[in-house]
């Protein structure tokens, strides 16, 4: 019973400076909740634990923050990787409250174990880009400029969400192309760009926004026939239900996603 008061008292503080932000509806997508950035009667405590797609890194960090000023007694603890490495980690037992995925199909890993306490709400959406060194030294202006020779590409691992994407994308080109690494998360893939390990990479548009300058991004129509969908969901065995729900209310909040957006991130 405490537990349900202190969740009503965070929906109802939530309510107070409402408004509605709208997403398409499909059995991953449910109506955002408008979260208030905190108030009297909310009595949140104790660490939240979210694991997280690596590529959320830079936005999640600064919402963490964010909740944490809003609710002074919750301490919130981040995970990111690899979605299918973080799922993976879910249904094995590892204490989480939070998930954030970089696909559906990655959620669905947790979904299926039976692992999520609800149905996942789809928050964002993100684009690939090609990265490449900054001022594009090699001239590379598409897709099929990748698979020239002597070019050396890092990809995302074929079962991490960026690596699925890319797939779909170098299919729809019509472009083959071995590359030199397969990464299993997009922040190793745009860090061989950076070192110069590689001469491109294909990562999401966030990252090369996120990069400040240390690489350059292009982009390319392919892209277009592989977004992916980020779904989040509170997890069943959550052992912090309350503020779990309050976190996930936060994100799909007008504030929420004015943070996400800024990042470069596509509405639902």
């Amino acid at each position: 019973m405490a537990a349900a008061a202190v969740l009503a008292a965070v929906l109802a503080g939530c309510g107070s400076n409402a408004g509605t932000t709208s997403t398409a509806h499909d059995s991953t997508v449910r109506p955002a909740v408008e979260a208030a950035s905190g108030g009297a009667g909310q009595a949140l405590s104790g660490t939240v634990t979210v694991f997280a797609a690596a590529s959320l890194d830079r936005t999640f960090t600064e919402l963490g923050k964010r909740f944490e000023a809003a609710h002074p007694g919750v301490n919130v603890k981040f995970s990111f990787g690899g979605s299918d490495s973080l799922a993976a980690q879910i249904t094995e037992g590892a204490p989480a409250d939070v998930f954030a995925a970089a696909s559906t199909t990655t959620m669905g890993i947790v979904t299926k174990a039976g692992d999520a306490a609800g149905d996942p709400v789809v928050f964002v959406r993100n684009e690939l880009e090609i990265a490449v060194a900054p001022g594009d030294p090699l001239r590379i202006a598409t897709l099929a400029d990748l698979a020239g020779p002597g070019v050396k590409v890092a990809l995302c691992a074929p079962s991490v969400p960026c690596g699925a994407a890319a797939q779909k994308a170098l299919k729809a080109a019509r472009v083959h192309l071995t590359p030199v690494t397969q990464e299993q998360d997009v922040t190793s893939a745009l860090t061989k760009v950076e070192l110069g390990s590689v001469d491109a990479a294909l990562v999401y548009h966030t990252d090369v926004a996120g990069a400040a300058g240390k690489v350059s991004g292009i982009d390319f129509a392919a892209a277009a026939s592989a977004i992916n969908t980020y779904p989040v969901t509170v997890l069943k065995d959550a052992p912090n239900p309350a503020a779990a729900q309050a976190f996930e209310q936060y994100l799909l909040s007008s504030a929420g996603e004015s943070v996400l957006l800024q990042a470069g991130f596509l509405k639902p």
